[in-house]
């Protein structure tokens, strides 16, 4: 039976066993590999993982689930940690590690940041959150879904959709599609901006009111100059800028700030 979904945690439990297998077949766990999950739940996707590897972490905010995960499997195969995702240090587990998990959605986008921010130890995550979510994370440039979430991830990640899950796979129903999303941190090599902080200001700046155009979305932080420096015309719209641009223009504005 399963226990009754509580909505401050925004919890839907995934039930439909087929689907179970295909995120399962998604992450392609191996014996040897340090990962996380986050939200394990009734232990759905745990129970699969936990025969795949030689050894499990799974993050739960509910005490009552958490201690059933704890009842369920034996400590030498699953580590429960009883924490929030939100404030969890991602930094006291392995490095290079796998990240996965059936997102709370009313949350999902916080979490996704603070994992950002670990994409240095990560080797790969593999999320199952709302579907618009998912679509944001991947779009491109000049489409309706692309913006500040957008930038922001695929300044740090490679992404993709797996597949997609609809409502009848989880009890209770959400009033939503759902999909998977891959993530594999981009490496060293990477294009960073040289003021990280300024980078985020001004892709914020960009999207907080979408029709504006740069030259009065990011005035704050951007001057003329430093647009003719980036080869960029003020008169453009943040959501048509590729994470290249917001980079190239970041460090614009941050070389004439010096």
């Amino acid at each position: 039976m399963l226990p009754r979904a509580k909505k401050r945690f925004g919890q839907h439990f995934l039930t439909d066993a087929h689907y179970v297998s295909r995120i399962v077949a998604a992450i392609a766990p191996r014996p040897d590999d340090a990962m996380v999950e986050i939200g394990a739940g009734t232990g759905i996707l745990t129970a699969p993982l936990a025969d795949a590897l030689a050894h499990l972490h799974a993050i739960e905010i509910d005490r009552g689930l958490a201690q059933g995960l704890r009842e369920r499997f034996p400590a030498a195969r699953v580590t429960v940690h009883e924490a929030d995702a939100l404030r969890f240090d991602f930094a006291q587990l392995p490095a290079r590690l796998r990240v996965v998990g059936n997102l709370p959605y009313n949350v999902s986008t916080p979490i996704l940041f603070h994992v950002a921010s670990h994409a240095g130890r990560i080797a790969d995550c593999t999320f199952m959150l709302q579907r618009e979510v998912v679509e944001r994370m991947v779009a491109a440039p000049a489409s309706p879904a692309y913006g500040r979430l957008s930038v922001m991830l695929q300044y740090r990640f490679e992404m993709a959709l797996a597949l997609r899950v609809p409502p009848g796979a989880f009890t209770p129903q959400p009033k939503v599609d759902s999909a998977v999303v891959r993530m594999r941190p981009l490496g060293d090599a990477r294009l960073r901006a040289r003021d990280e902080p300024l980078f985020e200001r001004i892709v914020m700046a960009a999207f907080t009111q979408r029709r504006k155009t740069l030259r009065n979305a990011a005035r704050t932080w951007v001057d003329e100059d430093a647009f003719a420096r980036a080869g960029i015309d003020p008169g453009r719209r943040g959501e048509t800028l590729s994470v290249a641009e917001f980079v190239a223009l970041a460090d614009a504005a941050s070389a004439i700030a010096r």
